[in-house]
Order: structure tokens, then sequence, then C-alpha cells
């Protein structure tokens, strides 16, 4: 698979930003039960303790944490839908990208301020401080055109790469469930 261009990937900004700004679709979930491996679900459990059931984020650790579990303000790593369609050109490689979930909903720190709450299926997640930014495997999988332009100045402003959530409440979501932003604890 031939990676876009900046000029390519820039050119699919306006339909990117034209994401629903509430009551988004989640379009894909992902689990990674170890590392390299990603497997789709149809529906999913989100578990205060352990994120996406199934999914190795708490085994998996983090260098952002003392006790090598994986960091609570990073259980969960979401993506537009419309940005990583962008990117990855098919549905196939989205799984790539090694986010768990993946929604047709405006990310950008203006729509999705930290601490936004978000009702899905039958759960609550919650966005959290930490930045999610393109790495080196998200340049050998799409480009490194593709890691500028989700760490530019309005990549970051847009959160083209994702954001960090909890599960404040946990429960069951399944592809097709709306997301949207809520008030409710």
């Amino acid at each position: 698979m031939k990676h876009l261009t900046t000029e390519q990937l820039k050119s699919g900004l306006s339909h990117i930003q034209n994401s629903p700004k509430d009551d988004g679709v989640v379009e894909l979930i992902v689990c990674r039960p170890e590392e390299n491996q990603r497997e789709v679900l149809a529906q999913g459990v989100l578990d205060l303790e352990v994120g996406l059931v199934g999914d190795n984020w708490k085994t998996r650790g983090s260098s952002r944490t003392t006790d090598g579990f994986g960091h609570p303000h990073m259980q969960l790593n979401i993506m537009n839908s419309r940005a990583i369609q962008l990117i990855a050109q098919e549905k196939n490689r989205w799984k790539l990208a090694g986010d768990q979930l993946f929604v047709d909903l405006d990310l950008s720190a203006e729509n999705l301020p930290i601490g936004t709450k978000l009702s899905i299926g039958t759960a609550i997640i919650q966005i959290t401080e930490i930045p999610h930014l393109g790495c080196k495997k998200f340049v050998e999988r799409f480009g490194l055109d593709a890691m500028k332009f989700v760490n530019s100045t309005i990549g970051k402003s847009l959160n083209l790469r994702g954001v960090n959530a909890k599960v404040i409440k946990q429960g069951i979501i399944t592809i097709g469930d709306k997301i949207r932003k809520t008030l409710s604890n």
C-alpha cells in the first residue's frame, strides 16, 4: 500500500472537520490481545479496571507508571473514523493504527475538551488529559507524512491521531452504537 503525501492528506481535511459534533457512531471496535495482534469485535465490554475486556492495555504497561501496569488515563485510544479512512485508505487497515475505538465524531479539543463524558451503548467514558500522538509504528504503517499530518498544529487541535479516555461506567458497546456527549455520571 502506497502512503499518501501531505497534499493528499490535506485534501481530506474538510471531510474530517465535518464529523458530527454529537450523536456520532461507533464504526469499529478493535481488541489487542497481544502485542501486534488485532481482533475486530462486533461487541465489546468496557470495564472500570481493564478497559476493553480482552485488550492488553493494562498488562502491556506504560512508561508513565511505576507499577508496571497501563496508565489509568490511557485505557482507551479513540480515533476519528474519517481520519483513519483517509490515512489507511482501506477499512481493513484501520486496526493497524492500534486504537480500540474508531468513531464518526468530532474529536477536536474544542468539541471534546478534557473531562468530557461520552455515552456509548450502556457505558460511559471520559476524555483524559494525555495527548495521543503519532509514533514510530504509525510511521511504519502509514508513512512519515501521515505522522507529520496528525502531529501538526491543525492535527493536534483536531486530535487527528485520536484521544485517550478512561471508563467511568462499565457497560456493553456495539458497532453502530451512538456515541454522544453526556452530562450524567
